[in-house]
Order: C-alpha cells, then sequence, then structure tokens
C-alpha cells in the first residue's frame, strides 16, 4: 500500500499574528482570503481529515475541502498558557518556559507534552497505514511537526528546529508503515 500524506498548516488568526498561544479561535479575514484562493492548489484528494479546531475546520472548508475532523489532528494543549502571548508567559515564568523548550517530557502549563503529542501523531500516523491514495489533512504547526519529526526518525529535540508557517504544506510518502518526507512549502504562491 502506499500513501500521499499532505499536511496543511490552517490559515492565520489574531493569535497567530500577535504571537500567542491560541485558543479556539476563527481565522482571520486575510487568512480566510488567502486559503480560499489556494483551493485549487490542494489537487486530487482521497479522503480529508482536519483538527477539530475552528482554525483548522475553517481553512479545510475554505480550501472546499469535505474534510472530517478528527480528534487525534488537534493541536498541543497548552494549558494554562492558553490565550496569553509567548511575550507574557516568556515574562512572567521564564523558567517554564526554558523547560518546555529543552525537556520534551515537561508540560509547566498543564496541558500536553511534546512526548506526548509525538506518541499521539503517532498513533495517527500508524492509523494511516491501512490507507491507500492521495490523503490530506488541515491541521496545527506543533502536529504538522510532529509528523515530520516521526516521518523522518528524527531526534525529538528536532520539534523546536522545525517552523511551519500559516498554510504551509508538508508532504510525506508512506509504505509499509515507513514515511519519506518529500517536501515543506507554502501551498502555493505566497511571498
Amino acid at each position: 500500500m502506499s500513501v500521499r500524506l499532505t499536511l496543511i498548516c490552517h490559515a492565520a488568526t489574531n493569535a497567530v499574528r500577535a504571537v500567542a498561544f491560541p485558543a479556539d479561535e476563527p481565522i482571520d479575514e486575510q487568512g480566510r482570503a488567502r486559503a480560499s484562493s489556494l483551493a485549487n492548489a490542494v489537487g486530487r484528494v482521497d479522503a480529508a481529515w482536519t483538527s477539530p479546531a475552528l482554525r483548522a475546520t475553517q481553512t479545510a472548508a475554505a480550501l472546499q475541502l469535505n474534510a472530517t475532523a478528527d480528534p487525534m489532528l488537534r493541536d498541543i494543549n497548552l494549558g494554562r498558557w492558553t490565550g496569553r502571548s509567548f511575550a507574557e508567559v516568556r515574562e512572567n515564568e521564564p523558567d517554564a518556559v526554558a523547560a518546555w523548550t529543552s525537556q520534551n517530557d515537561a508540560a509547566p502549563h498543564g496541558g500536553e507534552s511534546v512526548v506526548a503529542l509525538l506518541e499521539r501523531v503517532a498513533g495517527w500516523l500508524d492509523k494511516l497505514k491501512q490507507q491507500e491514495g492521495r490523503i490530506v489533512a488541515v491541521t496545527h504547526p506543533a502536529v504538522i511537526r510532529s509528523a515530520i519529526v516521526l516521518g523522518i526518525d528524527a531526534k525529538p529535540m528536532s520539534f523546536w528546529r522545525i517552523d511551519i508557517a500559516p498554510l504551509c504544506r508538508v508532504r510525506l510518502s508512506g509504505n509499509t508503515g515507513h514515511w519519506t518526507l518529500q517536501s515543506i512549502c507554502p501551498l502555493a504562491g505566497q511571498p
């Protein structure tokens, strides 16, 4: 069996533009317009999934995908940091931010650690072993970073060295349970 997996990061939100830990918020108008203009760039799709978060489902709709929500594609749970700016958290909890970004099993925010996220994404990728064809999933930067780390058998600390922008597309191909990273790029025509 062969799977071609395209992971698309949701469109921009106010939290993304403000460098904040997002809550369940909508995409902004600029993000919606950008996603709508890129609908044709997605290509053929045999199956589509989305995170249940509003920003992901709205992006999937703007891309004209008939996507099914899968809770395994939800964003990393950031606990009490949700909705706060990164600058505020770093100023008020510098040791917690340092622990979170240097210890993959740390969850000082009371949410999900990077290790827990990697395990969840690994479970989702394992489900795809029974699939065939072209699969598209609209999800979050943390989930996409996790899929890349898992797909190329990188060290978990590599999670922090991958930047995923809004409407970024990551392509993986897989067969017999092994993944190959094919590309990381804007969905199409982005500056």
